[in-house]
């Protein structure tokens, strides 16, 4: 069967999705629930050198099938990265920055608690969502947090 292919010789009307965007659009917004995807800022601490946990945190959120937006590392040892992941993926997500050796703040842990829960509860319905997250980081040299060792002699 031959195909016709669009050129000026034999233009087509233009056709219009608006109408369609349109009751989409109105379909979303009668919907129970928040509409916005979950956006969490969270704070933690770790012993790891920033370099070394700013790549181990890019590949395995990578590798849990997240996006990472941002990342950067101080002079100071403080670590930032914004990344983003679908809600499916939130308990490999919690999974791989305890691993990597992160000491989450109380907040954080209940934040990515809920998620858990309310992401398992609904798959479903939202478990394509994205969800996001702000992570600063403040790194110490393990010596600081060694507090065992003895820093010189008695």
């Amino acid at each position: 069967m031959p195909v016709r292919l669009r050129n000026s010789v034999h233009p087509e009307k233009p056709v219009s999705d608006k109408q369609h965007v349109k009751l989409m659009v109105e379909e979303t917004s009668q919907r129970p629930g928040p509409g916005v995807p979950w956006a969490m800022q969270m704070k933690a601490v770790s012993t790891e050198e920033p370099s070394r946990l700013v790549q181990a945190l890019t590949g395995a959120i990578l590798g849990c099938g997240g996006w990472v937006l941002s990342r950067a590392a101080s002079d100071s040892g403080r670590v930032n990265m914004l990344f983003e992941f679908e809600r499916q993926a939130c308990v490999e997500i919690y999974t791989i920055l305890i691993a990597a050796g992160l000491e989450l703040s109380q907040t954080g842990h209940i934040r990515l608690t809920e998620l858990c829960q309310c992401t398992r509860s609904q798959m479903r319905d939202c478990g394509g969502e994205i969800a996001s997250v702000d992570l600063e980081i403040q790194t110490f040299p393990a010596q600081i947090c060694d507090v065992s060792q003895p820093s010189g002699p008695a």
